[in-house]
């Protein structure tokens, strides 16, 4: 055990230490800012590189306080009078520093403080010389944007290492005096503001704005596709009016900023405006002539001008088949029905030219029209049945999803699906068609840039087995395309509920939980380990405020948006009344069967 953590050599140098293969450098902080707040030392744990943080604290007792504080305050007062005497200008630190010591004096002797002797080390960790002089210069620029004097540990540097060790052993015993609050203040380290990627660095922040800190005012900047990140996955949890899609709908228009693409499944035509606004493409479906046929092979256009497909698509797609046409007929299929459909899903494609030959997979592909004549024509019970179940989707009242080709091949930096003309019996088989060309656009391999799949209120496509198994595969392999996932609901008890759903959340990376109903909270608080102050906080949120969690980092935000954002993404049906009131609405004279 002790050889696991034991550097194999130690070579002692005047300003640094060669630790086997790893060179450290140690400091101690020999001067502090007059004035601090709270997690001021935040900056120094979020490091961006290996930098080890020791904090000495030993109490001095109240009688040794106070006559250290008179003896102190005799020297200041003896200064400020012989310099006044001799008739010499008033020293500006000299009263500065006489004003704080009456100030502690009187906090000590009334007992709402104590003093304390702390000595701050910190040792840098590096691979080569010149990578530590570069560690170093970057490590004495943030101390001193902290306002710490922060000096090498010269010819000390092996005490200096020690010193910062988990050890509890201070071999340097450059100590300063704390009073409670400042002593408070520095631990145990937090931060009302997520920690930045590099504090060394002057660059704006990367990423996304969200709102402003509640408990800084400053700005929350969140970048989910940024270096470091597990996943690029979200999940927004908030009861109905605290203001879900209004923060999703400022990511979405924010994230196109940045070049991201964006691929949205929207229930209920929320994000109509927002598309039409930005140039981006909508695909109704249930309108009239728009069609997604499930037969089609995703064959992509490579960078090239080439077609290609992977190897298993024609397999694939007969698989997806299978669930297309369990979902039409509402029931899992048996034993005899499988075989017989995966026998006519191939015959449908041989019928059109299309074989296990990549080179025939440009063809125009057959449709459910096809399928139906293939399994009419083998005569048994199981295909006639079949055939019989598919009638009202190829001739019948359904057919309008299904007659002929796909009619539109979206692509562009936002494609909105539309599910809100879809009549209730073709909602599941809708839904599972428009998550087969979204997963379709996911795994384009032509498309290289960032994209996010938002699926707004996601209770519903939960509760449809092939909805659950679509996020759970989006969730857990979107990183490898480049992909990230932004799950919204206002039923949070129906998604932690659900075992699909409990695996999204937990894959995803940015967790953003918005104001909650007194119902849900106690599950919420068991899952996301929320403290009584941050439950407090989500029972009595306001509209658009909330937590954004990303690990062991959390902050409270409140969005905001520009007033040419606002207009975009609002749904107040009162800010939309005068937009509303003007448009035009046709109706239907059905005597005549004219538009009036």
């Amino acid at each position: 055990m002790i050889n696991a953590i034991v550097p194999d050599s130690i070579s002692v140098s005047a300003r640094h230490l060669e630790l086997g293969d790893e060179r450290v450098a140690s400091f101690a902080v020999t001067g502090f800012p007059r004035e601090v707040y709270p997690g001021w030392l935040s900056p120094l744990l979020n490091y961006p590189g290996r930098l080890d943080v020791s904090l000495h604290i030993d109490p001095v007792d109240p009688a040794t306080s106070a006559a250290r504080l008179k003896k102190q305050l005799a020297r200041l007062e003896s200064g400020r009078r012989h310099d006044a005497e001799h008739g010499r200008l008033p020293d500006p630190q000299a009263d500065i520093a006489t004003a704080d010591a009456h100030d502690l004096s009187d906090r000590v002797a009334r007992g709402e403080g104590k003093l304390y002797r702390v000595g701050l080390y910190l040792t840098i960790h590096a691979g080569s010389e010149r990578e530590l002089a570069d560690e170093v210069a970057a490590l004495r620029s943030l101390c001193a944007s902290l306002l710490l004097d922060a000096k090498h540990t010269t010819y000390r540097s092996l005490q200096g290492w020690v010193s910062t060790l988990p050890l509890g052993m201070d071999l340097i015993r450059m100590r300063r005096t704390f009073d409670t609050s400042a002593l408070s203040a520095a631990f145990p380290f937090t931060s009302p503001d997520l920690p930045a990627p590099d504090p060394t660095s002057v660059a704006a922040p990367s990423g996304v704005l969200y709102g402003y800190n509640i408990g800084s005012q400053g700005l929350v900047h969140w970048d989910r596709f940024g270096a470091g990140m597990h996943n690029h996955n979200s999940v927004i949890l908030g009861r109905s009016g605290a203001g879900k899609s209004y923060l999703v709908k400022l990511e979405l228009l924010r994230s196109l900023y940045r070049g991201v693409e964006v691929a949205v499944i929207d229930p209920e035509d929320e994000y109509v405006r927002l598309a039409a606004a930005v140039g981006g493409v909508q695909v109704r479906l249930g309108a009239d002539n728009v069609r997604l046929n499930p037969f089609d092979l995703p064959v992509h256009t490579r960078a090239d001008g080439r077609r290609a497909a992977p190897r298993d698509a024609l397999q694939r797609r007969a698989l997806f088949l299978h669930t297309v046409i369990a979902v039409l007929i509402g029931r899992e299929l048996d034993a005899a029905e499988r075989a017989v459909l995966d026998q006519a899903i191939a015959a449908a494609y041989e019928s059109v030219g299309i074989t296990t030959d990549s080179r025939t997979w440009s063809r125009p592909v057959p449709t459910l029209r096809t399928l139906r004549g293939v399994l009419d024509g083998y005569g048994d019970k199981a295909a006639t049945d079949l055939a019989a179940q598919l009638g009202p989707y190829v001739d019948g009242a359904f057919s309008k999803l299904f007659d002929g080709q796909t009619t539109t091949h979206p692509d562009g930096h936002l494609i909105v699906f539309s599910l809100r003309d879809l009549p209730d019996e073709l909602k599941s088989v809708g839904t599972v068609l428009t998550l087969d060309a979204v997963w379709r656009r996911i795994t384009n391999p032509a498309i290289r840039r960032p994209r996010l799949v938002v699926v707004d209120e996601a209770w519903w496509l939960i509760k449809e087995p092939a909805g659950a198994a679509f996020l759970f595969k989006t969730s857990k392999v979107g990183r490898k395309n480049n992909a990230g996932l932004t799950v919204i609901t206002q039923d949070a008890l129906d998604v932690l509920g659900n075992e699909i759903g409990q695996a999204v959340v937990a894959n995803a990376e940015t967790q953003i939980l918005l104001r909650q109903a007194p119902q849900a909270i106690e599950k919420l608080a068991r899952l996301f380990h929320l403290s009584e102050g941050e439950q407090e906080f989500l029972l009595s949120a306001d509209q658009g405020q909330g937590l954004l969690s990303t690990g062991t980092q959390r902050v409270a935000f409140q969005s905001i948006a520009s007033p040419v954002e606002h207009e975009l993404i609002t749904t107040n049906p009162a800010e939309l009344t005068d937009e509303l009131g003007d448009a035009e609405t046709a109706y239907v004279d059905i005597d005549d069967n004219e538009a009036v």
